[in-house]
């Protein structure tokens, strides 16, 4: 497996699991005392999504600047 369709994948699992998150914060904050922290357990996900996006987005760039006509997975 290459490093970029590892990366890709790490970025689709991750999205799942902040989606996850989210949806499990909303039905905490739904009920009547939640805890303080719930309110910050998407993001971690959310910065491993930030970078590996980044990481995807520049990809086509930095493989267009080396001349590599090498299609990225």
């Amino acid at each position: 497996m290459s490093w970029n369709r590892g990366i890709r994948q790490t970025h689709r699992w991750l999205s799942i699991a902040f989606t996850l998150v989210v949806i499990a914060n909303i039905v905490v904050l739904g009920l009547e005392a939640p805890p303080v922290w719930v309110a910050y357990l998407a993001l971690p996900p959310l910065l491993l999504l930030l970078l590996t996006g980044l990481y995807l987005f520049v990809l086509p760039y930095a493989s267009r600047s080396r001349g590599s006509t090498q299609r990225s997975d």
